[in-house]
């Protein structure tokens, strides 16, 4: 059973949206659905993969405006974040106005995740591991067979998430990417919210914010 991805660039902001399927059961999900619906649908129907699943990392709106309307189109469910993100989940109207996106509703997932959990897709299974810091309740998924990650905002090619939002600690990120990421073998690629794809030893020797691990 081989792990497929396409990562698909949403939003203003250029949100890493991943399509990744099993391309032995045919079955996908879209981690991190946070805009242009239209351009999802097209590569999700390119790559001619049935969606069983929507998950998400956290709660920002450039990773969740299109969950909502994504979920009721293919009438599947959303798993994650981890339950500490529901107060991002309930502002997502403000976080609209905010930044000048399209209107947004509020939505609860169907399952919220916690360390340790498993993540189904197709004959996929993907670990799941918090990493709060950049927000509480952000969770990243790891499909070990594969050595992928999928980290979100958690740690960036040569960077790291913010933490000047609301219940973002600097610190609480930095030990999680030292406990729950830089603890992954050095040849773990990963994928990140923004940017380029980089891999667990690159940043542990490189990275300027956390590197020297290595």
């Amino acid at each position: 059973m081989a792990l497929q991805y396409q990562i698909i660039p949403v939003t203003p902001f250029l949100q890493n949206c991943t399509l990744l399927w099993c391309d032995e059961s045919g079955q996908g999900a879209l981690i991190d659905a946070g805009g242009d619906i239209p351009k999802l649908l097209a590569a999700v129907d390119k790559a001619q993969v049935k969606i069983s699943k929507l998950i998400l990392t956290h709660g920002h709106l450039d990773h969740v405006g299109a969950v909502e309307q994504l979920a009721k189109h293919y009438d599947v469910q959303i798993e994650g974040p981890h339950k500490d993100e529901k107060f991002w989940l309930d502002m997502l109207p403000q976080q609209a106005m905010m930044f000048n996106f399209a209107p947004a509703k509020a939505f609860l997932p169907h399952r919220w995740l916690e360390q340790g959990d498993t993540v189904q897709v197709g004959n996929l299974s993907l670990e799941v591991r918090h990493c709060a810091g950049h927000t509480p309740g952000h969770v990243v998924f790891i499909h070990h067979l594969s050595k992928l990650a999928i980290v979100g905002d958690v740690l960036f090619n040569g960077g790291i998430g913010r933490t000047d939002f609301p219940r973002g600690d600097y610190q609480t990120l930095i030990n999680a990417i030292q406990t729950q990421l830089f603890t992954l073998p050095d040849d773990y690629q990963f994928i990140a919210g923004h940017g380029a794809m980089s891999t667990i030893g690159h940043e542990k020797k490189h990275n300027p914010f956390v590197g020297k691990f290595g």
